[in-house]
């Protein structure tokens, strides 16, 4: 039995040898046929695009397409091209063609609509790029078309939808966007408080930290709204809520803070006592944070607000003791400041303060995490990438490595 089995598959080899064979013939003519049929300017154009040469590819795959119309690849090459280096018009055009002329499946026209979509989006046609977007949340395309159309409310302050489409692509996607949520309702309480309408602003405050208990900018505001109404106890409570959320941020709230335990005993003592009992406590406060968390711009605050309440010697042993901490040309500039007001020949300390003070120069600054932007001032959205939370609550001095690196980039 073994022998004739063998037998067998001595027989049958040969077969599978050149049934193999043919296939492999077949296969090579069909590749031969396929690469010979695309236009040699197909080659020329990805070879310039590997050279990120994209004008130049532009050219060619338009050559390409001129020899190959038919070809829906090509279409999607050069639009996607078009878009790249800014002729958005002519990648509409592209598209709104192929929409308008051929006959298309059912998936080949989604797949253009969604092209188009991007289209009208680089050129900043929001209206129109929203409309297809729309009309895509049920295809295969539902998450792409709700991140633009989140990107596009954005861009357009448009808050509400925002929030919605937020919720809507978190619950699609897995994704949390509780940071952005709560963002967004941020924006319609500090539109609220332009309009002095208070109670629309604290309701959606109090919806921001349903969305993201987290979010600091929601009890920065909570404060601001309070202390404007004058009830500072209140707008301090809420800014020492800070603390239990990021420490870090306090000194952005540190100056109002300050303000406010100055005009809490408004209604006892007399003028002189009532601004000294509020600075005293407030500056125990701020002294509290400066210990506990060592923040720049609270011992900023901190200084001035010595310096005008308690006068130079209190300011300079402050700004002494910070040099000892955390030695810094900032502690040795308020030093020097101090002391110069204290001592008869203040000429050589005013030489000196004005040397430390062009050696600082204006470095100090916002650094964005995600795309390197620079701000002198902080800004819950970033203006260069919106990206939100995205700068650090404390300045940063940048070395000059620092800032020609940014300046190349």
């Amino acid at each position: 039995m073994l022998v004739e089995f063998e037998y067998w598959w001595l027989l049958i080899l040969p077969l599978f040898f050149t049934l193999g064979w043919i296939a492999a013939r077949v296969d090579i003519k069909q590749l031969i046929a396929e690469s010979t049929s695309l236009p040699a300017t197909y080659f020329k154009g990805l070879n310039l695009l590997i050279a990120d040469q994209y004008h130049k590819a532009v050219d060619a795959f338009s050559e390409a397409l001129y020899l190959n119309k038919d070809s829906l690849e090509l279409h999607f090459v050069l639009g996607s091209l078009f878009r790249r280096t800014g002729e958005t018009d002519r990648a509409i055009h592209l598209h709104m063609n192929l929409l308008e002329n051929y006959e298309l499946t059912e998936q080949q026209s989604t797949s253009i609509k969604v092209e188009l979509a991007q289209d009208y989006f680089k050129a900043g046609l929001y209206d129109r790029a929203e409309e297809i977007f729309k009309t895509l949340r049920h295809t295969r395309y539902e998450q792409a078309a709700l991140r633009h159309l989140l990107e596009i409310y954005v861009k357009e302050r448009e808050w509400s939808e925002a929030i919605a489409i937020a919720i809507e692509l978190e619950r699609s996607s897995g994704i949390s966007y509780r940071k952005e949520v709560a963002q967004y309702y941020c924006e319609l309480a500090a539109n609220a408080m332009i309009r002095q309408d208070w109670a629309h602003a604290k309701t959606q405050l109090e919806a921001a930290l349903d969305a993201n208990k987290n979010c600091v900018r929601a009890n920065v505001l909570l404060g601001d709204i309070a202390a404007q109404q004058g009830h500072h106890t209140d707008a301090i409570a809420f800014w020492k809520r800070i603390e239990m959320q990021a420490p870090e941020h306090l000194g952005l709230v540190a100056q109002k803070m300050l303000k406010s335990y100055s005009l809490l005993y408004g209604e006892s003592d007399t003028e002189s006592n009532k601004l000294s009992k509020g600075l005293s406590e407030g500056l125990s406060q701020l002294h509290q944070y400066l210990e506990t968390y060592q923040i720049s711009s609270m011992m900023s605050v901190l200084y001035e607000a010595t310096l005008q309440a308690e006068g130079a010697d209190k300011a300079a042993k402050l700004a002494r003791n910070e040099l000892i901490r955390k030695p810094s040309l900032k502690s040795l500039d308020q030093l020097l400041q101090a002391r110069a007001m204290l001592d008869d020949e203040q000429h050589d300390l005013q030489l000196m303060q004005q040397t430390v003070r062009n050696a600082i120069g204006d470095r100090a600054a916002y650094y964005c995490d995600q795309c390197g932007f620079r701000a002198k001032q902080y800004h819950w959205q970033c203006p260069a990438c919106n990206a939100w939370e995205s700068l650090p609550p404390e300045p940063t001095e940048a070395t000059i490595r620092d800032i020609k690196l940014l300046k190349r980039k």
